[in-house]
C-alpha cells in the first residue's frame, strides 16, 4: 500500500534523531491515516546522552537482541505511545506499591509525571540512579 511505505519513510526520518550509539530506530503512530506521534530511541528526557564510551551495553559487550534491561535508553515505539498521551500526564502523580523497574520508570519520566509515591522496595540500581538524575520527586509512604 502507498501509505505504508509513506509512513515508514517518515519513521526513517524520525530515526535520525536518534541518540543510540549501538541503533537508530523510528517509529510513527497513524489512526485514520493521519499521523497521532512520532518517536525515536534514546535516553529519557533530561538525562546526558550515551556515547560509544559510556554506553553500558558496549562495555560489557550485550549482543545486539539480548537483555534489553542494560540500556539505559528509551525505545522508539514506547516514546511515541508515551508522547501520544504525554500532555494528558504532565504534572500528575504516579502511585505503586513498588518502587519502579528501569522499564517502567522510562516511560514514567517522558511521560511527564512529575511525583512518584511509592510503598515497597524495588532493588533496581538503573531506575534509582535514573530518576536521580531528574527533577521527579520519588516519596516512599
Amino acid at each position: 500500500m502507498e501509505s505504508d511505505k509513506y509512513f515508514l519513510e517518515i519513521a526513517e526520518l524520525i530515526s535520525k534523531r536518534s541518540t543510540c550509539v549501538r541503533r537508530s530506530v523510528g517509529a510513527v503512530i497513524v489512526k485514520d491515516n493521519r499521523i497521532v506521534s512520532t518517536g525515536y530511541n534514546g535516553t529519557p528526557k533530561g538525562l546526558k546522552h550515551c556515547t560509544v564510551e559510556d554506553c553500558i551495553r558496549n562495555i560489557q559487550k550485550i549482543p545486539s537482541g539480548t537483555r534489553h534491561e542494560l540500556c539505559k535508553g528509551v525505545h522508539a515505539e514506547m516514546n511515541a505511545v508515551v508522547f501520544a498521551n504525554r500532555y494528558d500526564l504532565e504534572g500528575a502523580d504516579i502511585y505503586v506499591t513498588v518502587f519502579p523497574c528501569v522499564f517502567c520508570m522510562k516511560v514514567i519520566i517522558n511521560s511527564g509525571i512529575k511525583r512518584i509515591i511509592y510503598s515497597g522496595n524495588y532493588d533496581d540500581e538503573l531506575s534509582k540512579e535514573i530518576v536521580g538524575q531528574t527533577d521527579i520527586v520519588c516519596w516512599k509512604i
